[in-house]
């Protein structure tokens, strides 16, 4: 899961990235998410893959294990390390870049799988058009993009903005066609219950 960008829509700066991992926060879980890993074994999981606010790099190992190409993005310098650190401790081979995600079109390069854990809901309104364009150029026609994001099921007003099934279809409505946005969960350390998600799987067109 990434680090935050900016606060719930609000232009209000959160810490900055590297803060946010001078102890591990909770959506650090040292493993991959269920939803991703059941992802990665049905086989959707393919080629080139992208894995946006990458964190300590859980999800690119996990493709890197599978033999893909896996290359994780952010901006959190301190979580980059760790992620480095993780593939040379398992000898496994990723790549690990200081990379904004609202400019993945920077990157000059095309991806067929993309995966997202928990960096879309903490853009703001500006953030998700500026992230769906850049995410649109790095992504090759009939590729996918994987998200779990923060649901407007999840009870309370803490942590990140809620997503609806409405905003994501909105923000995606141009060069993409949505597979599925289902219910699912977020797994943290710090909830048995873990937090209630949208999975939602697009394909570029």
């Amino acid at each position: 899961m990434s680090s935050p960008y900016s606060h719930a829509g609000s232009g209000t700066p959160w810490a900055r990235p590297d803060d946010m991992y001078a102890s591990p926060p909770p959506w650090d879980i040292g493993r991959p998410q269920p939803a991703f890993l059941a992802l990665a074994e049905a086989g959707d999981v393919q080629g080139r893959v992208l894995d946006v606010g990458c964190g300590t790099g859980e999800h690119v190992l996990m493709c890197a294990a599978r033999g893909l190409d896996a290359t994780g993005v952010d901006l959190a310098s301190r979580a980059l390390r760790t992620a480095q650190n993780k593939a040379q401790e398992r000898g496994l081979k990723a790549r690990f870049l200081h990379q904004d995600a609202r400019r993945l079109g920077d990157l000059g390069e095309l991806f067929d799988t993309v995966l997202d854990c928990g960096l879309f809901h903490i853009f703001s309104d500006e953030d998700r058009a500026a992230f769906a364009d850049g995410l649109r150029t790095a992504v090759r026609p009939g590729g996918r993009y994987f998200m779990l994001c923060f649901s407007d099921r999840q009870p309370g007003d803490q942590g990140p903005r809620r997503v609806t099934r409405d905003e994501i279809t909105s923000t995606f409505a141009d060069g993409w066609r949505v597979d599925s946005i289902e219910p699912a969960t977020i797994d943290i350390t710090t909830d048995p219950e873990g937090i209630r998600a949208w999975l939602t799987a697009l394909t570029r067109i």
